[in-house]
């Protein structure tokens, strides 16, 4: 190494005061530097530069005769003894100019004054040295000599340093990283140069070092601002980000404090509009929305009815049917709102949310009945949201629908009010949502109700399951009655809402169907059930006191079984209800009583088919023909299927579908499921799920190991949807195709004008796939394989 650069030193020198120099240059037009520091870093830069230089022209004229040799070794060898400690001086103007305004100090610190005093010593002694020799002298060829206090020379350069060093140090958190980084290698990199020069005569990588580190002191400077107009281009885009966020806010506030005060004006509507910009932005991204345009669906669907503000209050009070002309009002919403919206000329979408929101998927919509996708997808998605909401919320004239019902209003109005794909989309979510509920939702029951009439009171529905579940409470006397008849009771009935009702509105929307009445003297009044019995329990150890009473229930298919306990007696009630589709929930009720210390315990002890004594026969509905497959009576959700039959490349199946008597709900009909599991069996070991093809015209999957895209279309022998259900609980013959290449599979199948297609793309590889046939509450016979298509 130390031959190298001792062979190419001039052109070393040379490289370096050029890009000294350059870079000297550019920051004559920099602007990104405070000022003072700039003048430093110029100052700091032309010294290194003018040190190469002068060090590069000493070498070059060393030894040569001539009077311009003569002057230019000496002018030389002066202005390099001259800058060293101009460099060391510049660096401590850097070092001061940083902590004092970074750190914002009073004073100048003590070491920087010292090291300024002694580098101007230094530049002193070196003009002392040229009439004394002290550091170089020169012999008579014009060759340069070290003096005998050649030494001397190397004090300021290499102690100086160290005492800055100790500054840098102590004021160090008023660096930055960068700059830190460079002042260090600033101080160390030439001291150590500077030491082992001494013990290399001839070469100056002191000096190229110096100019080394004052281009990087430049470079990391320039780095540090890079990062410091980063931070700050980061700190104003966090600013503008929460300026935007602080506007949308306002915004969101305004808009509903507005929407507030429209809808306030009828006590059932205060909060629908927030409601529905919720739902709507929750189909939104389950659509892949960008997240800016599901802050326009949210607004939109926020402000879509903001022309209600110019509907009259009487209007929106009615409990009657509107006339012509209110309906007509009514009808001008949409165009009331899309007009107050349209002076909001940088958000257009509001005011076309709000004109077509109204419109219908069919065309018979208003104001201007448009069609299937002529209506804004943002109006589309705003419709189902509107509506959803509207069926879940309490109005004067009735409470909200049952689950069932709103998802069966949305699977029959797709295609006619609602676009099919977001209507599909809203069920997902409605039995997504359905499900949480069941999961998250326990048992609350009343801890005490007041009967004064006979059943003007009720505890929530208490399901029987087939977990043995216990019931205990106790009763005492209203004031003010005696003499008069007083007991509880308990009704036993299945509703959508696992409620107890008994109003016409009620019992018609969530489908309640009372089995009968139980008295806990062992009276029993029977209504729906196909039949009751009561069986007397002979032994009557631990019997209870007057005021309390206990009941054990539990449910095994088509059969309820209670036990119950009072100071009245033992006894057992056996219930058949109407068939196995049925679900059952029991009620506290009585007459002229208080109920109090309710307790509700359900076991993990489970009931078995012999614990229940049948006193009805089963009711089935597939004693029929008997094909390739097994019939199957499927009495509810997925409770039984098929046995599997391995799919392959054309494959038919013809069976006889039949909906149950019970049965009430468009999917109450047969289910085509795409699956694998190692044993064959329907969610048997290692499941896989690929597709679930309701014939009603819904389609289900796992996403991560299959993709299905569905087609539904209502042809124009479709008879609507309540014939529909009425010509399958008649019975019918179905036909669903397969065919399968590669790792796709086509199903078709059609059905009282329901057309159906259906390519399921398997993503896992899976190469044996079966299909079982299941469904809710239909029965299955005369199951056909063929592989003609």
């Amino acid at each position: 190494m130390y031959n190298i650069i001792r062979a190419n030193q001039l052109d070393i020198m040379l490289v370096l005061s050029i890009i000294s120099l350059c870079f000297t240059l550019l920051l004559f037009i920099t602007k990104f530097l405070e000022r003072r520091r700039k003048h430093i870093l110029i100052f700091m830069l032309l010294v290194a530069t003018l040190l190469m230089i002068f060090d590069r022209m000493a070498y070059i004229y060393a030894g040569q005769p001539g009077p311009t040799a003569y002057l230019m070794v000496r002018v030389s060898n002066f202005f390099v003894y001259l800058l060293t400690p101009c460099a060391v001086l510049g660096f401590g103007w850097y070092l001061e100019n940083i902590i004092m305004r970074e750190g914002r100090l009073k004073k100048i610190p003590k070491r920087l004054t010292i090291v300024s005093i002694a580098c101007f010593i230094d530049m002193s002694v070196v003009v002392l040295s040229q009439f004394t020799g002290l550091f170089y002298y020169f012999d008579e060829s014009n060759n340069y000599h070290r003096g005998p206090g050649f030494l001397i020379s190397y004090v300021i350069p290499v102690i100086t340093p160290f005492i800055l060093l100790t500054v840098l140090v102590q004021y160090r958190h008023f660096f930055s990283k960068w700059v830190y980084i460079s002042l260090i290698i600033y101080i160390v990199l030439p001291v150590s140069m500077g030491i082992i020069q001494i013990y290399t005569y001839g070469l100056s990588i002191t000096n190229m070092a110096m100019v080394v580190v004052s281009i990087s002191l430049y470079v990391f400077t320039y780095i540090d601002i890079n990062h410091t107009v980063l931070d700050v281009h980061n700190h104003e885009m966090r600013m503008l980000e929460e300026e935007k966020k602080s506007v949308k806010r306002l915004f969101d506030q305004t808009a509903t404090a507005f929407m507030y005060a429209v809808e306030k004006r009828d006590e059932y509507s205060i909060g629908h509009s927030s409601r529905v910009a919720r739902l709507a932005r929750k189909i939104a991204m389950v659509m892949g929305k960008t997240e800016e345009e599901c802050d326009e669906i949210y607004y939109a669907a926020l402000m879509h009815n903001v022309g209600l503000v110019g509907i009259p209050d009487s209007l929106l009070d009615q409990k009657e049917q509107l006339t012509d002309e209110e309906r007509k009002v009514i009808e001008s919403v949409p165009e009331l709102s899309s007009e107050i919206l349209s002076s909001i000329v940088e958000f257009p979408y509001l005011r076309e949310a709000a004109l077509y929101s109204h419109e219908r998927y069919d065309g018979s919509g208003y104001p201007n009945g448009l069609k299937g996708k002529e209506i804004p997808e943002i109006a589309r998605i705003i419709s189902v949201a509107d509506a959803y909401d509207a069926m879940t919320s309490r109005r004067s004239y009735r409470g909200p629908f049952p689950l069932q019902t709103i998802r069966e209003e949305l699977i029959k109005q797709s295609g006619i009010r609602f676009d099919p794909d977001i209507a599909a989309i809203m069920v997902r979510l409605l039995d997504q949502e359905n499900n949480e509920v069941i999961k998250k939702t326990p048992i609350k029951v009343e801890q005490e109700i007041t009967c004064k009439s006979y059943r003007d009171a009720a505890t929530v529905g208490i399901p029987i399951v087939e977990k043995i579940t216990k019931i205990s409470f106790k009763t005492s006397l209203i004031e003010d009655i005696a003499g008069m008849f007083s007991e509880p009771a308990i009704v036993l009935y299945d509703s959508f809402d696992g409620f107890f009702h008994d109003t016409t509105k009620g019992i018609e929307a969530y489908h309640y169907l009372e089995y009968g009445e139980v008295w806990f003297d062992g009276r029993v009044i029977s209504t729906s059930a196909r039949n009751m019995k009561v069986q007397p329990i002979q032994n009557q150890e631990g019997k209870i006191s007057t005021e309390s009473f206990e009941i054990i229930a539990a449910k095994y298919e088509d059969h309820v079984k209670l036990e119950i306990n009072s100071a009245k007696g033992k006894f057992d009630v056996i219930l058949a209800l109407p068939d196995r589709s049925k679900a059952a929930y029991v009620s506290i009720t009585g007459e002229n009583c208080k109920v109090y210390d309710i307790t509700v315990d359900v076991t993990n002890e489970i009931i078995r088919e012999s614990d229940i004594p049948k006193i009805v026969e089963e009711d089935t509905f597939i004693n029929r023909m008997e094909s390739d497959v097994a019939n199957v009576q499927i009495d509810q959700y997925r409770s039984a299927a098929t046995e599997a039959i391995p799919l392959e490349d054309r494959l038919k199946l013809d069976f006889h579908a039949m909906s149950l008597p019970s049965s009430s709900l468009v999917w109450h009909c047969p289910y085509i499921v795409l699956y694998y599991s190692d044993d064959q069996k329907l969610f048997g070991n290692n499941y896989r799920e690929y597709a679930l093809i309701k014939i009603n015209g819904e389609v289900s999957g796992d996403d991560g190991i299959a993709e299905n895209h569905f087609t539904m279309k209502k042809k124009e022998t479709f008879p609507g949807w309540d014939v529909w259900k009425q010509k399958h609980k008649s019975g019918l013959e179905c036909s669903v195709s397969f065919v399968r290449k590669g790792n796709t599979i086509d199903i078709k199948t059609e059905n009282l004008g329901i057309d159906i297609e259906n390519r399921t793309t398997i993503l896992d590889g899976t190469k044996d796939i079966y299909i079982s046939i299941s469904g809710d509450q239909v029965a299955l016979t005369d199951i056909r394989i063929s592989k003609k298509i």
